[in-house]
This record gives C-alpha cells, sequence and structure tokens, in this order.
C-alpha cells in the first residue's frame, strides 16, 4: 500500500485527481469505478477544471458506479445518478452511455445485480476503483457483517443510516431502506483502488481498515489483501499512525 499525505481536504482532493487524470492521460479508454458522498466532490471539481483548461479528455472514458439507492430515479435529487451528472457528467465531455449506475427503479433485485454484474464484466473490469471510508469501515454500501459479500448485491440500510438520511427527505416513507452496491469480490478485482480520506473522525477507522487484522466487521481491511492500493488522507485522518 502507498500511502500520500495531504494538508487538508483540498490537497487530499487534488492529489486524488492527479492519480485519476494520469490514468486518464495514459489510457484514454480507461473504465474508472467512481464513488459519492463528501469526500470525492473536491476531486471531481479539480478534474473540472482541468477538463476546462483543455488538459483532460472524458471522451473515451467508462465509468462503473458503486452504488445507488433502490427505489430512487435518476431524476431524483439524492439519487446517486443525479449526483453524478452535478458534479462530473454533466460538467464533462463523458459520453452518459458510457456513465454507469445501479438501475434503482428496477424492483426485482436478483436482475439488477446480475444486470450490473454483467456490465462489469462486459466493461473489461475496472482500471481505477476510487473509494471514501466510512466511520464503520464500510466501503459502498458493504457494510459490517458476518462475512464479505462477494458482487453486487441488495443491501438493507442500517439504521443509523436511513436516520443520517433523513434530513435529505421530507417524509420517513420517502427514505430509501435498500440499496444496490457493487461487491467486495468486484471492488477488489480492480486493477489499482484509489482510497480518499480525511478528517480526524476518521482517524480510528484508518488505523483499523489499513494496520489491523483483516475481519468482515471491518469491511475496508480487505483491500490489505490488494497489491495496488493508494490511500490519499489528510495528516487529521493519519493522526493515530
Amino acid at each position: 500500500m502507498k500511502i500520500k499525505i495531504a494538508e487538508d481536504y483540498y490537497q487530499m482532493s487534488r492529489i486524488a485527481a492527479n492519480i485519476i487524470s494520469a490514468q486518464i492521460i495514459i489510457k484514454p479508454d480507461c473504465v474508472l469505478g467512481l464513488a459519492t458522498g463528501s469526500s470525492p466532490i473536491g476531486t471531481y471539481n479539480q478534474l473540472v477544471r482541468w477538463y476546462e483548461k483543455g488538459d483532460l479528455d472524458f471522451s473515451e472514458v467508462t465509468t462503473i458506479n458503486l452504488d445507488e439507492y433502490k427505489g430512487l430515479s435518476p431524476d431524483n435529487p439524492q439519487s446517486y445518478r443525479y449526483f453524478m451528472n452535478h458534479h462530473l457528467f454533466d460538467r464533462v465531455n463523458i459520453q452518459k452511455s458510457r456513465t454507469y449506475v445501479p438501475d434503482g427503479l428496477e424492483a426485482d433485485a436478483e436482475k439488477a445485480c446480475a444486470d450490473y454484474n454483467a456490465i462489469i464484466k462486459n466493461c473489461g473490469g475496472i482500471d481505477l476503483q476510487l473509494l471514501g471510508l466510512g466511520r464503520n469501515g464500510h466501503i459502498g454500501f458493504n457494510e459490517p457483517g458476518a462475512a464479505f459479500e462477494k458482487e453486487t448485491h441488495c443491501v438493507n440500510l442500517t439504521q443509523s443510516t436511513i436516520d443520517a438520511n433523513s434530513r435529505f427527505f421530507s417524509s420517513e416513507e420517502e427514505i430509501p431502506k435498500q440499496a444496490y452496491t457493487m461487491g467486495i469480490k468486484s471492488i477488489m478485482q480492480a486493477h489499482k483502488i484509489l482510497v480518499i480520506v480525511n478528517g480526524i473522525q476518521k482517524a480510528e477507522i484508518v488505523k483499523q481498515a489499513f494496520f489491523g487484522p483483516i475481519p468482515p466487521q471491518v469491511p475496508a481491511s480487505v483491500l490489505q489483501l490488494h497489491p495496488d492500493v493508494t490511500l490519499v488522507a489528510d495528516k487529521e485522518a493519519l493522526s493515530l499512525l
């Protein structure tokens, strides 16, 4: 594992964007695995700035996102498709037909997961997978559990996640209770993995995930077994190391 130390969130985002842009320049038709949440927003903003300067070309890039809420349409502001369009896809010259997010409107969970596994396979796998890190060690929606999940699967969201999401919805009935997520096996098959982490609140889980045992109760700990992982974190997130 390679560790790159950043002073703050801004520098973390710039370092991560450098790694992603290098992948695009080296292989213009690369397959990028992308993440949502607050952590990658700065990275996406930096990539957009370099695109606007003429330094990056997304026209041949394919993207595969980690997850999507079950039951949300792509035009729902809380869906991850909407998030990706808003923060990246609508701002660069990527072909929307080559950007993949699980189909949140597919009610048949088995079909939705099988379809997404087929998309990953048909794209030839993922060249570079971007990940954030949850406070409990989750990656994607792979929450702590009894065993590492293999491929795309439907998860029941934890009550803490549902409670945290409640501020985004006008009523409890609208809050998603399930999500489709890329599995640990699919993540681990990416050729390279890039993890971004910032903030003192993540310091303990960084220590557990990357320098402790490898139990399913800390899903991100499995990344210790991957041959090409780069962790980009600010000094606060690395303060317990």
